[in-house]
Parts: structure tokens; sequence; C-alpha cells
């Protein structure tokens, strides 16, 4: 009923930067909320950014000041722009849309940070 597509993961080394890309499609009610979520191994997934139909964000302490969530809403699309990457970046990020209580996700892509 919704799908989700992300691309832009990668290899990149520690400084550098990426940006990851999520288009949504389906049946999406215009208020929702769009975000990144992360998962390192062994760890449990965290939530790095979200976006909501209006346009105010929220940041994992983690990435502030590095990390942009940004959304196009006729596209249903969301990005996310990671600049001076760190290892400790290194995880599967996936796309999330919620709305009316529910919540779809992503495949999931790799982001390695390494030099």
């Amino acid at each position: 009923q919704v799908q989700l597509v992300e691309s832009g993961g990668g290899l990149v080394q520690p400084g550098g930067s990426l940006r990851l890309s999520c288009a949504a499609s389906g049946s999406i009610f215009r208020f929702n909320v769009m975000g990144w979520y992360r998962q390192a191994p062994g760890k449990e997934r965290e939530l790095v950014a979200h976006i909501i139909s209006g346009g105010s964000t929220n940041y994992a302490d983690s990435v502030k000041g590095r990390f942009t969530i940004s959304r196009d809403s006729a596209k249903n699309t969301v990005y996310l722009q990671m600049n001076s990457l760190k290892p400790e970046d290194t995880a599967v990020y996936y796309c999330n849309i919620r709305f009316l209580q529910n919540d779809y996700w992503g495949q999931g892509t790799q982001v390695t940070v390494s030099s």
C-alpha cells in the first residue's frame, strides 16, 4: 500500500559527505512525519532525524550540526544530507513515514564511514 525506496548510501572516508534520498508512494495522508533511522551492528535502531509535513525538524544530538533533513512534500520525498561523517555514523539507514498511527519502512541503505 505504501512503499519507500531509498538511495544514496555507500562507502565514504571520515570527514566526507553523502546524501540519502527516499521516495514514498501509495496512499499517503498529507499530514505525516518522514524521517531517517539507523541501526549499527549489535545496537538498537535509533532516530537520526525527522521532519513533519509543516517543515519542523528534530535531530539526534549525535548528528546536530552535521546532518540536515529536508523534504519535497509534493513528491513525498525526504532527503538526508550528511556532512563531516564519522566512523560511528556507520549503520544501515532506514527511511520512515508515519501517519494515522501507522509506520512504514524502507528496505534500508548501508552507510559505511571508513578510511
